[in-house]
């Protein structure tokens, strides 16, 4: 069955959408409608000891209203004109009067939402004067009085909370957009800085093979290549999840799933095809993994594998997931020259932190076991077994080595 309220929805989010997009079209709505609520005075009979309504009364309410139009671009103008309008209305004709001051209040909650505190503060003083001389001319009462400092305070209060609202939406808006250029820099960095890395590693190793090992030069050559397209096919994943998919520009790359833990042969693969000897083993209970956790395993340890290949000088790295009561830690150790002197940790180094971070984990790097070599841990909370869960235990030395 329908959702009653669904369609209102659709026209509630149409209407912003158009709001945003052409704010003038918004302000001429609101300018009608404050126009059609100034009608109805005139098209309500009067009593027969009031003088009958004039169309000029009528035009000169119009005059109060057209600028409400103009009310975002310079709103304490608007209000100006506003008050100078309503003051002739009152005082050079006799026409119905108004249940409330529509286009002042419609001013006033602008100026509170969109001018500066100087200009809010001449505002108010404005309103200071202008409201007790408008009741001092029309009933001079202090039910009157008390009524329009109220609306009035009611208008400019909404402004403040409308400010406020779009303050907080802009700064959310604008973390969303950091913490998303960071998550881009991230992927960006782990599949060029590993592709690269490995790349660059079997090309220098490519003119020595020629001279005393050809089919090795053929094996590293075929290495550069296919690491190139691997690297090309993670980009156009990438890239065509940023696009927007315009006919203009082609249609969108297909929406390819992260890299997880089912990659990660093909990873270590990848890396002992440049000379360097891997070990993989997996303890405790194995277990999947949700997709966002298992993408981060795997650009973990593809970040600690490319960190040895470019740094290290390391003859063979290990790479071991131990599986425990809801946790999962990761630990890449190479034989290498261990951590470098200085301040360390690079953008690679960062990212596995920020990785580790966002799903309430922790990462350290440093110096391996027993001071040799280095070390990249990371501690990621992982769900408990579910119902569709196939836990299976894996061998607890279970190594795959070439």
């Amino acid at each position: 069955m329908r959702d009653p309220h669904a369609r209102l929805r659709r026209w509630w989010e149409a209407g912003r959408a158009l709001g945003a997009a052409n704010p003038l079209t918004v302000d001429l709505g609101i300018a009608l409608l404050v126009q059609a609520a100034m009608t109805m005075p005139f098209v309500v009979p009067r009593g027969p000891e009031l003088e009958p309504a004039t169309w000029s009364a009528y035009g000169l309410t119009t005059l109060i209203v057209i600028p409400l139009v103009w009310r975002r671009r310079a709103p304490v103008a608007v209000l100006l004109a506003v008050v100078a309008a309503s003051a002739l209305y009152q005082l050079a004709l006799d026409g119905p009067g108004q249940p409330l001051p529509y286009p002042g209040l419609v001013v006033v909650y602008t100026v509170a939402a969109v001018s500066p505190p100087p200009k809010r503060l001449a505002t108010g003083g404005l309103l200071l004067v202008a409201v007790p001389v408008s009741v001092w001319l029309n009933t001079r009462s202090a039910r009157e009085l008390s009524f329009c400092v109220f609306v009035f305070a009611a208008a400019y209060v909404f402004g403040r909370l409308t400010d406020a609202r779009q303050r907080a939406n802009r700064i959310e808006t604008e973390r969303a957009a950091a913490r998303e250029r960071a998550r881009i820099a991230r992927e960006m960095h782990d599949i060029l800085s590993h592709a690269v890395s490995l790349m660059i590693v079997q090309a220098e190793a490519g003119p020595v093979a020629v001279r005393t090992a050809p089919e090795r030069a053929e094996a590293a050559f075929d290495a550069i290549s296919e690491t190139g397209r691997g690297a090309m096919a993670e980009l156009r994943r990438m890239l065509g999840v940023l696009r927007t998919g315009d006919e203009a520009d082609g249609p969108a790359a297909p929406r390819e799933p992260q890299p997880g833990l089912a990659a990660l042969p093909e990873l270590l693969d990848r890396v002992r095809a440049s000379g360097l000897e891997v070990a993989h083993r997996t303890t405790g209970t194995a277990r999947p993994l949700p997709e966002a956790t298992a993408a981060t395993v795997y650009r973990i340890v593809q970040e600690a594998l490319t960190n040895t290949v470019r740094h290290a000088a390391a003859r063979t790295v290990s790479v071991h997931l131990a599986y425990g009561d809801g946790m999962l830690d990761v630990t890449v150790t190479d034989d290498g020259r261990g951590p470098r002197p200085g301040p360390g940790g690079g953008h690679g180094l960062v990212g596995v932190r920020e990785r580790a971070a966002a799903h309430g984990g922790t990462a350290v790097a440093g110096a391996g076991p027993d001071g040799r070599g280095f070390a990249v841990r990371a501690r990621i909370p992982v769900p408990a077994d579910g119902p569709g869960a196939a836990p299976r235990r894996v061998a607890s030395a279970a190594e795959v080595a070439r």
